[in-house]
């Protein structure tokens, strides 16, 4: 029988805690400057709105069943913004998979006083502020996971959902350092993965929504649904309302 850790204490005991760290966090100088680089330059399209250019809290649910958790904010999107996923084309994709699954009740995601709400489901990220290149360092995984763990412990979801091979490494290296053997987690797209604990929970596996993916074809509109559609079957499995 596997042994899992206790999580380490991370001083939070609600969202508003983890928020309010999140959104005054400047650990990472590398992140602090291009974050704000990026919102005073901008871009000639966005030239006359006001960014975010501030960390991102997750967003959703506070009772979610679902934890999707993406790599970091698009530099143009959720900086811009100020809300995960929002603003930008991998967020158009994964707010219109959500909504056909009954996650969301709109299938857009424009700008932080949209309407979007989320059902039974919560949106965050393994880095909280947009990198150069959409390569957050080892260093800045590490200063940022704190967070993550936060809102696992916080939320505990039924299922989480990963969006991207950088995302699923926070998440394995979280479990992994929990005590728990990641030996045999493989990064393939729709692949479950049972997490024990107190609480079980199950881990599935997607590419991310990102251009590089859907315009080459190597993630499609019906392989991102048929992965909430899973992760809906599972939950309501799980725990049946």
């Amino acid at each position: 029988m596997i042994k899992v850790m206790d999580i380490k204490p991370t001083g939070f005991s609600d969202l508003s805690q983890i928020t309010e760290a999140v959104v005054s966090c400047t650990m990472c100088e590398r992140l602090v400057n291009w974050r704000t680089e990026v919102s005073q330059q901008k871009v000639k399209r966005y030239r006359h709105q006001e960014y975010w250019g501030r960390p991102l809290p997750g967003f959703g649910d506070p009772k979610a069943a679902l934890m999707v958790v993406g790599l970091a904010p698009a530099a143009h999107g959720g900086n811009r913004t100020g809300r995960m996923f929002t603003g930008d084309d991998s967020g158009t994709w994964l707010i219109r998979a959500m909504h056909a699954t009954g996650f969301a009740n709109q299938m857009t995601s424009a700008y932080r006083e949209d309407g979007l709400q989320l059902v039974r489901a919560y949106i965050t990220a393994a880095v909280r502020c947009a990198p150069p290149d959409n390569r957050p360092t080892v260093d800045e995984f590490r200063n940022c996971r704190p967070y993550l763990i936060a809102e696992l412990d916080v939320i505990q979801p039924c299922v989480i959902l990963v969006l991207g091979r950088m995302a699923y490494e926070a998440v394995r290296t979280h479990y992994r350092d929990r005590g728990l053997d990641v030996r045999h987690w493989k990064f393939s797209h729709g692949t479950q993965i049972e997490i024990p604990g107190v609480r079980p929970t199950v881990l599935i596996i997607s590419y991310h929504p990102s251009r590089q993916n859907t315009q080459t074809g190597r993630l499609t509109r019906e392989m991102l649904h048929s992965v909430f559609e899973t992760a809906r079957c599972l939950i309501a499995e799980r725990e049946p309302r």
